[in-house]
């Protein structure tokens, strides 16, 4: 884009909308658009509701920070909008948005390029509210939202199914449970950044995942160096065949006891969090990259036709 060579750009930082995640993506909306500012930009916050299309042609923003998570925000929804607008925005492509948000159509597209997954099925919510789908342990979960939001664990001394909330789509993926160590690595235009290994003392959920304190992180982490060479090379062969641009985080759970056979990808983030407990963040500083340089960078990467 060039945006480096203009003066004072303006960037419009999208956060909040409507989604299941729209507290984190304040968050992320917030820290990022004081990196921004940090970085020299002239920066407008907006909370995304019903006239952000309206408000957007109004200020006629250089380009536009998404920092939505979820669905509308990370499913293609509002990339689909901004193309149509003609503004240069961050993150990934309509195309890639919404395959990275199906979880199953992730997984076929990981199969497609040799990445190992764990077995799992899409079922109506009732059919896996009256019975087990499959033996557990397995874990049941939306198959279009992220951050852990609305992931059940079915442990092997359950007694029955799961007694999911009414809040669950009426689809949902029921997967075997992948055992071991949360891994995860990110990915920054066409570099691996490193691994990072989540330490927590229960289960990986949404407080976990971002209340203070609700995780450890190890970065690098510290694993055998196979193990860590496998988690750099297919985050990036994922961010490339899911076709995802800018920044992507994929996560990974593995089995010690199997060696890199223990090795499965369980997504990837086409908008990981950016908020004060993120890894995306917490990664770039690791390797010599601040938060707003790499705030910057995301916006001067920012296009159309993504």
């Amino acid at each position: 884009m060039g945006l480096s060579s203009r003066k004072s750009p303006t960037v419009a930082v999208i956060m909040g909308g409507p989604s299941a995640e729209r507290e984190v993506s304040l968050s992320s909306g917030r820290e990022c658009a004081a990196a921004l500012r940090e970085a020299g930009y002239e920066v407008v916050e907006v909370d995304a509701g019903r006239d952000l299309a309206v408000r957007l042609a109004d200020m006629s923003p250089d380009v536009v920070f998404n920092a939505l998570h979820g669905r509308w925000g990370e499913d293609g929804c509002v990339q689909g909008l901004l193309e149509w607008m003609g503004l240069p925005y961050t993150h990934s492509g309509v195309l890639a948005s919404a395959l990275a948000m199906d979880k199953e159509r992730t997984k076929d597209a990981y199969r497609a390029e040799g990445l190992p997954v764990v077995d799992s099925v899409l079922v109506p919510r009732e059919t896996a509210r009256a019975g087990h789908v499959m033996a557990p342990p397995y874990v049941v979960k939306p198959y279009n939202e992220g951050s852990s939001v609305g992931v059940y664990l079915v442990n092997e001394e359950a007694n029955g199914p799961p007694q999911l909330s009414d809040e669950m789509p009426e689809v949902v993926m029921v997967e075997a449970f992948a055992p071991g160590r949360e891994l995860t690595t990110t990915v920054v235009g066409d570099r691996a950044l490193t691994v990072t290994d989540i330490l927590t003392d229960g289960w990986y959920d949404y407080d976990a995942k971002y209340k203070e304190g609700g995780s450890r992180h190890v970065v690098p982490a510290d694993i055998p160096q196979e193990i860590f060479d496998a988690c750099m090379d297919y985050a990036k062969r994922a961010h490339e065949v899911l076709g995802c641009r800018g920044v992507s985080r994929t996560d990974f759970r593995w089995d010690e006891a199997l060696g890199l056979d223990g090795l499965v990808l369980l997504e990837t983030n086409t908008q990981p969090g950016m908020t004060p407990t993120s890894l995306t963040p917490e990664q770039a500083q690791a390797v010599g990259m601040s938060f707003p340089e790499l705030c910057a960078w995301m916006v001067e990467d920012a296009s159309c036709n993504r």
